[in-house]
């Protein structure tokens, strides 16, 4: 048996990488015994080692989800009064603990036992097609409480040596869509944390529990010392950025995610304050005020796992981050708040995060990558009159061009680790035909290095009743974002085509269908790095022959002009290239949100936001949109808040429970001078 003191440099990769395989094995078993193709296909679940505390000290690096490496399950487990060995827990509630961010996922735990003392748990979620709820696959971001959202399991103890809690199952089947789905996903769950119990048992076999019980903080040390030595070569400074969802509701306003990034040596503070308040649908975030709250700092790891490719990733990488997260905001709502399209928000605020990155790392970090996948989910009938309800994949945006290499094609970058599911795989799954399946040219940002081309979908359903459910549509108005010179990316799309007509959908979620109708999606594609005219003419050349760029838009992003067979007419390229000016915008965020940043500038948020902190959690949606829509009336007299704060005067006149402006505007006073 090692004793503790042998844990060097040396054996604690081996261990790291022990524990590593042991989350591996987890994740296989989970794949191959999961009936949903969400989870066997799509790849949207998570399996780890965590401490008895609660942290995560050990996960798959290109398995399964990639937001929750940090995940803290130690709230969840701490509200279990008593553990037993043989015994599986879960939960699926958003604000019990605030480890399942949703109510389709599901986390489960078993706690591994060595001579009757806890060693570690093993964990793991997996998000379930159908969890029941107002709509099919039970998202939406039209749905206002989180009871709409599907059954929600506090944490409790449903499995015991072999035997689930059937009270629990028959429970959970009178309230999901399609009972037998779920069922299986519960018991490859099952499968997956016994799986890794066993792998466990042979570590403590192998090296003994002393070891493994002082490797898993050893392991988070040592990934928080990595951590801190790759943010000590960030420059110091403080670094804004803002990012938008298109719709903060069905048809409403634009949502702003704010994030203002400290970085003080080897430390980073996230402070959302200005960020929107608590909204009136799905799109909240329940992070419970977790300064370290896994779906905040998951934007952080990509950006050290960019600098620092061989990071050990657990939560003691994120040890180093205090993230601000005032709350009733859409970064910290409070029950009962929908919370069911939260990875919406989630992303936006990772390409936020991303944002104030770039400002501080402009020659090692990427532009915006299109940052929003719609997954598609359809319900329908076969020919039997069978029920069927699948998810049929992601359609996602391009990655963003980076200093030194065009985006990825179809996978962008924070969403990058939700696989696609086979055409073949879904017409077997799903009576629909597909019609059309790849990407989108044109839809990468231009620039020295490309934005990655988007993805497109085109099926058709043939059953009456259908429904269809694109969850996080987003990115049809504002464009990702491209850098030093870099063009912004297309904006995606979504259309409903019959014989009769053709319907802009926009950013709709749920879609109900006639037999013969045509569903059409296409993702976002990702932001441009540096200037166009210098992509050499050779690469644009070759974009157009692989079908990423068309001649047309060889010619107009890029200046190559090119004949009608094909090649390039030299002369002409020459003459288009020399037009093409060397003026460079540090930021290019196309045409929608130039034209919304003027009318909402900063200035102005930042009385928005004075305001509504002011107020009750329950009145600050509403008067966001009162706000709003009394600027949009206002004559254009300037970009100051002046407008801002007349419309709420004139909201608090009518509303004696609301405080008057003046009393904000002096505490607002009073609080800058304190601070």
């Amino acid at each position: 048996m090692l004793h503790t003191r042998a844990i060097n440099r040396a054996m604690l990769q081996v261990l790291a990488d022990y524990c590593a395989a042991t989350t591996e094995a987890m994740a296989y078993t989970l794949m191959r015994t999961a009936h949903s193709s969400f989870v066997k296909e799509t790849e949207d679940f998570t399996t780890q080692l965590v401490t008895p505390r609660g942290e995560t000290f050990a996960s798959p690096k290109g398995l399964g989800a990639t937001w929750f490496t940090g995940l803290d399950y130690g709230p969840a487990l701490r509200m279990i009064e008593k553990y037993e060995e043989g015994a599986v827990y879960l939960t699926s509630d958003p604000y019990s603990g605030h480890v399942a961010t949703h109510a389709p996922d599901v986390h489960a735990w078993k706690p591994v036992y060595h001579l009757g003392e806890l060693v570690c748990f093993v964990a793991c979620h997996v998000h379930h097609t159908d969890v029941g709820g107002a709509v099919p696959a039970s998202l939406s971001r039209s749905l206002v409480e989180v009871q709409q959202e599907g059954i929600r399991i506090p944490p409790m103890k449903v499995w015991q040596d072999g035997v689930f809690d059937q009270n629990l199952v028959r429970i959970i089947e009178t309230n999901v869509r399609m009972g037998e789905q779920n069922w299986g996903d519960l018991n490859a769950q099952i499968a997956c944390l016994n799986t890794g119990e066993a792998k466990v048992h042979e570590m403590i076999k192998r090296f003994g529990v002393d070891v493994i019980r002082a490797c898993q903080s050893e392991l988070l040390d040592y990934a928080e010392a990595q951590a801190r030595s790759v943010v000590a070569t960030i420059p110091d400074g403080d670094y804004f950025f803002a990012d938008y969802a298109d719709e903060d509701s069905e048809n409403g306003v634009p949502c702003r995610v704010a994030v203002t990034l400290k970085v003080q040596g080897d430390n980073l503070i996230l402070d959302f304050t200005g960020s929107d308040p608590q909204l009136g649908s799905s799109l909240n975030m329940p992070t419970g005020g977790n300064p370290r709250h896994a779906l905040v700092t998951i934007a952080v790891v990509l950006v050290l796992s960019t600098l620092h490719p061989g990071l050990v990733l657990n939560s003691g990488t994120t040890r180093l981050v205090n993230a601000i997260l005032p709350p009733g905001t859409v970064m910290n709502a409070v029950a009962p708040a929908a919370v069911g399209m939260r990875s919406l928000v989630v992303a936006v605020s990772q390409l936020a995060i991303l944002g104030a990155f770039q400002q501080a790392l402009p020659d090692r970090l990427a532009a915006s990558p299109g940052g929003a996948a719609s997954l598609l989910n359809v319900k329908t009938l076969d020919r039997t009159g069978r029920q069927i309800m699948a998810s049929i994949g992601p359609i996602s945006g391009g990655g963003g061009g980076g200093p030194s290499r065009d985006g990825v094609e179809g996978s962008g970058g924070n969403r990058s680790f939700l696989r696609n599911t086979p055409v073949e795989i879904n017409e077997v799954e799903v009576p629909i035909q597909i019609d059309k399946y790849g990407l989108v040219p044109d839809s990468g940002g231009a620039g020295r290095f490309r934005g990655g081309t988007a993805m497109i979908m085109e099926f058709k359903v043939f059953s009456p009743n259908s429904v269809v459910t694109a969850r996080n549509r987003n990115r049809t108005r504002f464009a990702s974002w491209g850098v030093l010179g870099g063009h912004a990316g297309k904006v995606s799309s979504f259309y409903r085509n019959s014989n009769t007509m053709s319907e802009n959908l926009g950013n709709t979620d749920v879609v109900r269908c006639k037999p013969g109708d045509v569903i059409r999606i296409t993702g976002p594609g990702g932001g441009g790095y540096g200037n166009p005219a210098e992509r050499p003419v050779a690469e644009v050349l070759t974009d157009v022959r692989a079908g990423f760029v068309t001649p047309g838009g060889a010619a107009t992003d890029y200046g190559v002009v090119l004949k009608p067979d094909g090649e390039v007419d030299a002369m002409a390229t020459e003459a288009a290239r020399s037009v093409f000016g060397e003026h460079v915008e540090r930021f290019a965020f196309g045409r929608e949100r130039q034209e919304y940043e003027a009318v909402w500038t900063r200035e102005r948020y930042d009385a928005l936001t004075l305001i509504l902190a002011a107020l009750p959690v329950s009145w600050r949606f509403y008067a966001k949109h009162q706000i709003f829509a009394s600027v949009a009336e206002a004559p254009s007299s300037g970009v100051g808040p002046d407008e801002v704060y007349e419309a709420y005067a004139n909201l608090a006149a009518l509303h004696s429970e609301l405080p008057q402006l003046s009393a904000i505007l002096s505490e607002g006073r009073r609080v800058k001078t304190t601070a």
